[in-house]
């Protein structure tokens, strides 16, 4: 079932944070926002309906109001109604402006709702718009643990008791940060790009075996903690297996996938005595400089490619040199 947002749930708890009130009665609120598009009502209001988007939270701003007012009795009721026949789930009056009772009558007889705020119509079309893209933002948890290492957020993946926490509390540590331990939520933001984040109730606490439960934020302070992160590397580490092949030069470029976003991956075998904290940090340092255009193991791999082309071409001149 595709996710709704009752209007009843946004009015009530965002109310304070976007200065909402309602205009028309509370039986309205009942509608649902099914999507995080956000418009303004455009030509409907002048009757042309032919490719209204009517599946939007529609915001009036003080030009709307103000063509409003300037409509006859007639045609305001008119356009009015043939826009209150189509499904909309939420109207919003900007900039602390007054709808006309004709639309409040309207929409409490269709059953939509209008609200009304006071802050500006552009600053509130934003706003909103990144409510909206929150809230509908497909998600996930993943169990992990999620670290700010140099700037960049390494998601640390792994079987249990493989030494995440661990590997992380030892990077706070040394200066890094804690964005969360065990259960990471995942939110897509925008087509290419995922923010993770830990729960509430778990805060920034971490569980490391043989010791308990940690307050990161009270033993090391704010400046070891942030609230959300975006990902860009994934961290797998699992135990050292023999048989299995691992990368040794780079030029693999793992890839995993979450929530349909491709993200780097590297795979860390786990041996006694691996420094994987220093590791890490090389993992976050390695992924700037990509960044930057620099790739380590592709350049090796060019000037190794050239050095062999070069000692190929003086083997042929010797070969070819008369005795």
């Amino acid at each position: 079932m595709s996710k709704v947002l009752k209007v009843a749930d946004f009015y009530n708890r965002q109310k304070q944070k976007f200065s909402l009130r309602l205009f028309t009665k509370k039986h309205t609120l009942e509608s649902e926002i099914i999507n995080n598009e956000v418009s303004r009502p455009g030509l409907v209001l002048a009757g042309f309906t032919g490719r209204f988007a009517f599946d939007r939270t529609l915001v009036f701003g003080e030009t709307e109001v103000a063509y409003m007012e300037r409509l006859t009795k007639e045609k305001l009721e008119l356009y009015l109604e043939k826009m209150a026949s189509f499904d909309i789930p939420c109207m919003v009056i900007s900039k602390g402006l007054r709808p006309p009772k004709m639309l409040i009558e309207i929409a409490n007889r269709r059953g939509l709702p209008v609200l009304g705020t006071k802050i500006g119509t552009q600053d509130f079309h934003r706003k909103l718009a990144a409510y909206l893209e929150n809230y509908f933002a497909p998600r996930t948890f993943v169990h992990g643990t999620l670290a700010d290492v140099y700037g960049v957020g390494l998601l640390y993946i792994g079987p249990s008791s493989i030494g995440k926490s661990e590997c992380v509390l030892d990077l706070v540590e040394r200066g890094h940060r804690l964005v969360c331990d065990d259960v990471v939520h995942i939110i897509a933001v925008g087509e290419n790009t995922l923010v993770g984040m830990g729960s509430e109730r778990l805060s920034h606490h971490m569980e490391i075996r043989g010791l308990g439960i940690i307050d990161i934020f009270r033993l090391f302070g704010i400046r070891a903690v942030r609230t959300r992160k975006r990902i860009e590397v994934v961290v797998r580490l699992e135990r050292w297996d023999e048989t299995s092949e691992y990368d040794r030069t780079g030029l693999e470029g793992r890839k995993t996938e979450i929530l349909g976003v491709e993200l780097p991956l590297v795979i860390v075998p786990i041996v006694p005595g691996k420094n994987i904290t220093v590791i890490s940090e090389v993992i976050a340092m390695n992924y700037l400089l990509k960044l930057m255009g620099h790739h380590a193991a592709e350049e090796f791999n060019r000037r190794l490619l050239e050095q062999m082309k070069l000692d190929s071409y003086i083997d042929e001149l010797n070969e070819t040199k008369p005795e």
